[in-house]
C-alpha cells in the first residue's frame, strides 16, 4: 500500500467519523452531550483539513502520489 492510498484511507475514515458525530449531536436528547459531539466534530474537521493539505502537498512532491 502507497503512502497516497494510506493517507486516502485515513480521510475516508476521518469524514465518516466526522458524519458521525454530527449525526450524534443532533440525534441526541441531551444538550451537553450534543455541544460535546459537536465541539469534537470541528476538532475532527480541523484534523480532515490538515490532512488534506498534507495530501496536496505529498501529491506536489511526489507526482506519483496522484490520486
Amino acid at each position: 500500500m502507497t503512502i497516497a492510498s494510506d493517507v486516502n484511507q485515513v480521510l475516508s475514515t476521518i469524514k465518516g467519523i466526522e458524519a458521525q458525530l454530527s449525526s450524534m449531536a443532533l440525534n441526541t436528547n441531551n444538550p451537553e452531550a450534543s455541544k460535546i459531539f459537536h465541539e469534537t466534530m470541528l476538532v475532527v474537521g480541523e484534523i480532515k483539513t490538515d490532512l488534506q493539505n498534507r495530501k496536496t502537498q505529498l501529491e506536489l512532491a511526489e507526482p506519483q502520489y496522484k490520486s
